[in-house]
């Protein structure tokens, strides 16, 4: 397992128990779901910023770009669960679960790309 997945791993389950302290049980599936969808779109957005890291720039920020439409893809189902789906997947804690888990793996990408 990559450090990036085990650290998306860990990075859910901590998120999930804080929600679960703030918003009780219903918290939990949202923060679950959409923390391992972060995880495993920053995998993808890692091994397309990996192909083209040591390129030309063109390539580049053509792994950079792919990565930012999978992030954006995930913010989109984000907003398709809540709409659709409210009782399972309420606004506050399914945005925390998604955003929780993200952005910490978006900080810590440089390291997972060498």
């Amino acid at each position: 397992m990559s450090r990036s997945a085990g650290t998306g791993i860990c990075l859910t389950a901590l998120v999930a128990l804080a929600l679960r302290a703030l918003w009780g049980e219903g918290a939990v599936l949202p923060a679950v779901v959409f923390g391992l969808l972060a995880t495993g779109i920053q995998l993808l957005a890692v091994r397309a910023l990996r192909r083209g890291f040591h390129g030309s720039t063109t390539e580049f920020f053509k792994g950079f770009g792919a990565g930012m439409i999978l992030r954006m893809g995930g913010v989109v189902l984000m907003l398709g669960a809540v709409l659709l789906d409210r009782a399972h997947f309420p606004p506050l804690p399914t945005a925390f679960g998604y955003l929780g888990v993200l952005t910490p793996l978006l900080f810590l990408e440089a390291r997972f790309v060498r």
